[in-house]
């Protein structure tokens, strides 16, 4: 596909996400639903169509370290090594910052950011939005995550706002991330590799 069609794409998810609405998009993982990170009723709304307990929190990408500061509490002091080092897409669970919507934080306060790598259309998004953007699989809660287009449910296609063409017809197939609570003492725990 063209380079012209990307960036048509790009604009279109970013104008629904400006207009606080919910999308499925294609991550540097699996295929997503997406909304901005600092709107309330989107997030909500993200919640209601997978059917998740409201208690289970939903993680955010984010374009670089500074967007990733500005969500988190505390940056840890050896991130930027952390991400020149890791192997795979992963997710930081962190201590999450007043700016996020509060129904995104984990009971204990926490939220999973996940700086992107390797995906540009993400990354576009990312930059042109300036927010955090949600990211969970794009499936009702207990179901498989959708590594490609084509397993996501009719139900969550016709839930969403906006549903992004790009990558559609893309076969290759994508792991969740990998996940890491980061410790007091800068260390990280495994909650799922």
């Amino acid at each position: 596909m063209s380079q012209k069609f990307f960036l048509q794409e790009v604009d279109a998810a970013v104008d629904a996400l400006l207009l606080q609405q919910v999308i499925l998009y294609p991550t540097d993982t699996v295929w997503g639903l997406g909304c901005d990170a600092e709107v309330p009723r989107a997030v909500e709304k993200i919640y209601k169509l997978k059917q998740r307990a409201a208690e289970k929190a939903c993680i955010v990408l984010v374009a670089d370290e500074a967007m990733f500061a500005r969500y988190a509490e505390q940056v840890p002091d050896n991130l930027a090594e952390l991400l020149a080092t890791q192997e795979k897409p992963t997710t930081y669970v962190v201590q999450g910052s007043r700016l996020l919507a509060p129904n995104l934080l984990a009971a204990d306060g926490t939220i999973g950011l996940r700086v992107v790598r390797g995906d540009e259309f993400t990354f576009k998004v990312l930059r042109r939005l300036g927010h955090g953007l949600v990211s969970t699989s794009a499936n009702i809660s207990g179901e498989p995550a959708p590594a490609i287009y084509k397993e996501v449910t009719p139900e969550i296609v016709r839930g969403v706002d906006y549903v992004v063409s790009w990558r559609q017809d893309d076969e290759t197939r994508h792991a969740p991330s990998r996940v890491v609570r980061v410790l007091p003492d800068g260390g990280l725990e495994v909650l799922r590799d």
